[in-house]
């Protein structure tokens, strides 16, 4: 992991290549994360007057919603995060007491996820919007596929299951906005989680697909006794969080069975 960081400057695909085929150690996540988005520039000797600029930039919009009364002393962290979103992305509704959009809940929840992972609050907003963009401009195509490719894959992998889950009529219900639009945040722990995020961050949201497939599969039983699009749809909602590293490593497993694995040099 070192080597592909080394200074002066870190080779982008190198680090795209090594986060694909590795799982990253947590002591370099936040800074591969902050390359990998663009927050942070591939030349080393940048990054201190880059976060100095951002930090900043987040100070002044922070400023500029409290003058204007969109932020208090207790407004929650992850509501502040999208006010400055909002803000910086000319979103900013205006009455603060609007209810909230489709494409918020997204981005509160993955804002939840992340203030979980990163201790330090700049830093976090920059690693959130910087991934909520991503989500919307580098996958706004593929991601409302993931479905469609969810059902060739598990027919695949156990075309029972999906036989039952299509005579309970079960396909159409299954929490794809949970899975897919906010990549599992609220559904899998940390721990799990950024491991997943690796290998969306670094260019596949088809991990995704097969993480999705990998709870299908591990909770198969349960779901075969269940005979309702409800019911199904409640329990995907809220899988027991005890084996959930095991099913994130086997949907890794999956993901290069069936995609490959980056050839690369690294």
């Amino acid at each position: 992991m070192v080597f592909v960081l080394k200074p002066p400057f870190t080779d982008i695909e190198k680090l795209c290549t090594f986060s694909q085929r590795f799982p990253l150690p947590s002591m370099y996540r936040i800074l591969v994360w902050k390359v990998l988005l663009g927050i942070l520039p591939p030349h080393h000797e940048s990054h201190g007057f880059v976060m100095r600029c951002r930090k900043e930039q987040y100070k002044d919009v922070h400023h500029a919603l409290r003058v204007i009364r969109f932020i208090k002393d207790s407004t929650p962290q992850v509501e502040v995060f999208l006010r400055v979103y909002q803000l910086e992305s000319g979103k900013l509704p205006r009455n603060p007491s609007l209810s909230s959009e489709a494409e918020d809940e997204v981005f509160l929840a993955i804002a939840k996820a992340m203030e979980e992972m990163v201790e330090d609050h700049i830093d976090c907003y920059w690693l959130i919007s910087s991934f909520v963009n991503q989500l919307n401009n580098k996958y706004k195509d593929s991601i409302p596929q993931l479905p469609k490719l969810l059902e060739q894959y598990l027919s695949l992998e156990d075309s029972g299951l999906l036989t039952h889950l299509k005579l309970c009529s079960a396909m159409d219900h299954l929490p794809y906005n949970l899975w897919f639009r906010k990549c599992f945040a609220g559904c899998l722990p940390e721990s799990s989680l950024q491991r997943v995020w690796d290998k969306v961050i670094s260019g596949s949201c088809k991990i995704l697909v097969f993480v999705a497939v990998e709870i299908l599969l591990t909770f198969k039983m349960k779901l075969m006794a269940l005979n309702s699009a409800g019911k199904i749809q409640q329990f995907l909602e809220n899988i027991p969080q005890d084996n959930t590293d095991a099913i994130v490593s086997k949907a890794i497993e999956l993901w290069h069975k069936h995609c490959g694995t980056p050839a690369h040099s690294v």
